[in-house]
């Protein structure tokens, strides 16, 4: 399997973030883009730390991830600046000297204690940009994240550079060698926590160090759209098995969910290969000029064509988009941006300077509603779903007689299915992030 090596991609990632950094103080009228890895947060009444997040930020212009209290310094002009924070201390692991593909394009301060970072700061923290949470705050320098800035490196943020691509493509390997393994341990009897443990094991991340949360669903529990409980019961009779995992690269994510039947339930898997065939042909769409909207209630007529095929409702595709049946089963959006965070900025973003792209009426879960261009990477994640409360509010909307209630009866002992691919828009042509890694690991 051959995957990108980031390290000569580096430099030109960085030319990049530097000019959008230049441009973006110049409107924001300041002198220096300052930017905090982040600090600890500790639980209240304790001295329990909860898991650290870096900065995304942060993590774009550097790798490192685990990182707390130190700084990025940057000067339109002059070389950017780490301020790295190397604590003298026995308590805990002490981040490593600063080494890898980025070094020699930093000027690197090590520092001993958080607040030895006032002094390699700028010297007035009103001409700076500082981005981040208010809890970096050290001295005078707060995050005030003011917006001429955020918006402009937000809006550039949607437009992945090849470096940033090779992390992500790096990310698709752990997370698919772990579905592939979780796969296994459900088809061998497996609970929902043997599962997770299974899938950490073989991606070789634990619960910290994963993008977010598994989702780990056996039967029914795949109608709850963010199941996290993993119940360690072994159920004593497996039907399905919906996973929504991903992993990291460097702090960029991957995010994949795919579904499965036991063996001997060939209708329910025949319902999922039709949202898998549907999926794949979202895919393809990921172009440019096409408009995410339009993706999204283009999913929900598909969608709904599977769901008026499978006899589980009475009308017709467009009619269940337009009286909102479709909603009932498919409640979420068709996917979102990601790249350094999991559900990725300026998804709704008009420009650089800012403004909101409204969803489409009816669709309030939808987390993009931008023109896809060239760069854009995103997930495309249709699913269907026999959720109680959304089918008795269909009930409530005087609705009911759109809905076969046996079949829907059939089909909720296996909870919903959901397919999930990251794919990058390209000048031509979709390039899916997460297929062919799947099918590598088949060979």
């Amino acid at each position: 399997m051959h995957l990108p090596d980031p390290a000569p991609l580096y430099a030109d990632h960085l030319r990049t973030l530097t000019a959008r950094a230049d441009t973006a103080l110049t409107r924001a009228g300041r002198d220096h883009l300052v930017i905090p890895s982040g600090r600890l947060h500790y639980q209240v009444f304790d001295d329990r730390d909860y898991p650290f997040a870096v900065n995304p930020h942060f993590k774009h212009w550097l790798p490192l991830t685990r990182v707390p209290d130190s700084w990025i310094v940057y000067t339109p002009g002059k070389r950017p600046q780490l301020i790295f924070n190397q604590p003298r201390d026995y308590w805990h692991v002490v981040p490593a000297a600063p080494s890898g593909w980025w070094v020699e394009h930093f000027d690197i301060h090590i520092i001993r204690e958080p607040e030895q970072a006032l002094a390699l700061l700028p010297a007035d923290p009103a001409r700076c940009a500082v981005l981040g949470e208010a809890n970096s705050t050290l001295g005078g320098f707060a995050p005030d994240n003011p917006a001429a800035v955020i918006d402009h490196l937000h809006w550039h943020r949607s437009f992945k550079t090849p470096y940033e691509i090779a992390l992500m493509r790096h990310a698709q390997v752990p997370a698919v060698r772990a579905h592939r393994a979780a796969e296994a341990a459900f088809r061998a009897g497996a609970s929902e926590f043997e599962i997770h443990m299974t899938y950490c094991a073989a991606a070789q991340q634990d619960a910290n160090e994963l993008p977010y949360g598994n989702i780990i669903a056996l039967n029914e529990n795949g109608a709850v759209l963010h199941y996290t409980e993993l119940d360690k019961q072994r159920p004593a009779n497996p039907r399905s098995f919906l996973i929504d995992a991903g992993a990291s690269a460097w702090g960029y994510a991957s995010d994949i969910t795919r579904t499965y039947a036991a063996d001997g339930h060939q209708e329910f898997q025949a319902l999922i290969d039709a949202v898998d065939a549907v999926q794949q042909q979202l895919c393809t769409r990921v172009k440019p000029g096409v408009d995410y909207r339009q993706l999204h209630l283009d999913a929900h007529l598909a969608l709904a064509g599977i769901l008026k095929d499978f006899d589980i409702i009475n009308v017709s595709a467009e009619a269940a988009l337009a009286t909102g049946v479709s909603n009932a089963f498919f409640p979420h959006g068709i996917g979102h941006p990601i790249g350094a965070q999991v559900h990725d900025v300026a998804g709704f973003a008009q420009s650089e300077r800012g403004g909101f792209i409204e969803r489409p009426a009816g669709q309030p879960y939808l987390r993009m509603t931008r023109v896809l261009q060239p760069g854009m990477v995103v997930t495309i994640e249709p699913g269907l779903y026999f959720i109680d409360m959304l089918l008795e509010d269909l009930r409530a909307a005087g609705q009911a007689d759109a809905v076969n209630w046996d079949r829907v009866a059939f089909f909720k002992p296996y909870g919903g299915i959901r397919i999930e691919d990251e794919v990058l828009c390209t000048a031509d042509q979709a390039d899916n992030l997460t297929r062919p890694i799947f099918a590598e690991s088949k060979e």
